[in-house]
């Protein structure tokens, strides 16, 4: 799932809650060559994860029984028949609106052919079953759409059981209404396929439930097509679904983000059918209020230099892991040794200045040809700034950066990630797997590996 899927899903959760109705999930899965029992857990853990919860969860592989009963119910009473055209004979003579010869087959034989394919008894994959729409119609999807086809591999549920598969346009909608739903919240690039999902209801003498359309969720730079996922995944240029450059539930859960803050964010949107496209920082900094007043502040340095105290050891120091939120705790140090790491970077810009050394106090840094030192002073000796540090023998620490892995032009960006090395203060050991940090004066981030330790840049 991806953050496109969150939009209708929180959508229809709250319409749930606002007519105390029920939610219900359902696997289309009546493809056997593209399902598995991998996608059906990844998209449960995905959903509960996000903390949906469902009233009623069916199949609709379960359901082939139920639709070959109506397919014959169709051909009997001759909406529908057995065509052998091939795929491109088909293709052609509906952009044309011309029916194909064995749309008047009589129904004795496409009913034979039907039976055959059941049983299984039909040895040649040449045909497939074709609703009779109207050919003239300007909504191509009316004109004769395929219902069922043969597709002979194993399936993840059904395993061997059936060789003839219903289409998505014939087992979604009697799966909706005998299922009992009331409201389909759609895609609104199904909007030319809502005339056939009635249109086929009406045929069966089915109740037909409301359809609104909604529009596409698309985050700028970013994939969420499942074709293009794995092309990139399969080619190496993406490490996998949970890549955290990508906009999938698994990849946004491993940065850092909160179920609640890709709530917020979608409901923010609306219902529309108007395409919009947003940028993933707006997501970013959803996801920032929440985290702001529960996040441990920890010390990061790159480019570390040593930093020699004057006046001896300091001793024990305590420090609060946040500024405010007292819960939170503290963490205390015992600096035996004369000298600390600061960034090399500090070390140049506070050279002869008064900086506060947070948790120490306040010193003035001497650079004596490159060899750093610190005075600690009385009061708050008119300081400038106040910077981080780590002890000497602190775990080294690496930050991934994710950006877009798309470009302007649509290809992949080969530069779209990035890693920042450097040190960490001991405590970030104590950390659990990805706890969602602020790094002080570099940036939110989520651990993502120990031993050594690795976080994911969340945002500034």
């Amino acid at each position: 799932m991806h953050i496109g899927h969150a939009k209708p899903l929180f959508l229809e959760d709250a319409f749930r809650d606002i007519y105390k109705g029920k939610l219900f999930l359902y696997f289309d899965d009546t493809n056997p060559k593209k399902e598995s029992q991998e996608y059906v857990d990844a998209i449960k853990g995905d959903l509960e994860w996000l903390g949906v919860k469902f009233d009623k969860e069916y199949y609709a592989s379960d359901g082939i029984p139920k639709t070959y009963e109506l397919g014959k119910s169709l051909i009997e009473k001759g909406m529908a028949y057995a065509c052998s055209c091939s795929a491109e004979e088909i293709k052609k003579l509906r952009f044309d609106g011309k029916a194909c010869p064995h749309r008047d087959r009589p129904v004795e034989e496409s009913m034979g052919i039907f039976e055959d394919l059941i049983s299984n008894r039909y040895d040649k994959d040449d045909v497939v079953i074709r609703y009779k729409g109207d050919m003239q119609a300007q909504n191509t999807t009316l004109r004769d759409p395929n219902i069922f086809r043969i597709v002979r591999a194993k399936h993840y549920r059904q395993s061997d059981k059936y060789i003839l598969w219903p289409t998505y346009s014939f087992n979604t909608p009697i799966n909706d209404s005998l299922n009992g739903v009331t409201d389909v919240i759609r895609s609104k690039e199904y909007e030319l396929g809502d005339e056939l999902y009635r249109n086929i209801l009406k045929s069966l003498g089915l109740r037909v439930p409301r359809l609104h359309l909604e529009a596409r969720l698309n985050i700028e730079g970013n994939v969420t097509s499942k074709r293009k996922l794995v092309e990139l995944i399969s080619n190496g240029s993406l490490s996998g679904f949970d890549d955290p450059r990508l906009v999938t539930i698994a990849a946004l859960k491993r940065r850092g983000i909160l179920p609640e803050a890709i709530k917020e964010f979608v409901l923010r949107q609306g219902m529309s059918k108007v395409d919009s496209t947003m940028r993933l920082s707006m997501l970013l900094d959803e996801n920032k209020k929440l985290i702001d007043q529960k996040a441990k502040r920890i010390f990061f340095i790159t480019e570390p230099v040593e930093l020699v105290f004057e006046d001896g050891n300091i001793g024990n120091v305590e420090i609060p892991l946040h500024p405010s939120n007292k819960e939170l705790g503290s963490r205390s140090y015992e600096i035996k040794d004369k000298s600390i790491m600061i960034n090399s970077e500090d070390a140049r810009l506070y050279s002869g200045k008064t900086v506060r050394l947070k948790g120490i106090g306040i010193v003035s840094i001497t650079n004596s040809n490159g060899a750093y030192s610190a005075k600690r002073l009385e009061g708050d000796g008119g300081y400038v700034n106040t910077i981080q540090w780590v002890m000497e023998g602190s775990p080294s620490a690496k930050v991934m950066i994710p950006g877009n892995p798309i470009d302007d032009n649509g290809d992949f960006n080969k530069d779209s990630i990035a890693y920042i090395n450097g040190y960490i203060e001991q405590y970030a050991e104590t950390l659990d797997m990805h706890e969602c940090v602020q790094l002080e004066r570099f940036g939110f981030a989520a651990i993502d590996k120990k031993g050594p330790l690795e976080f994911i840049f969340m945002c500034k």
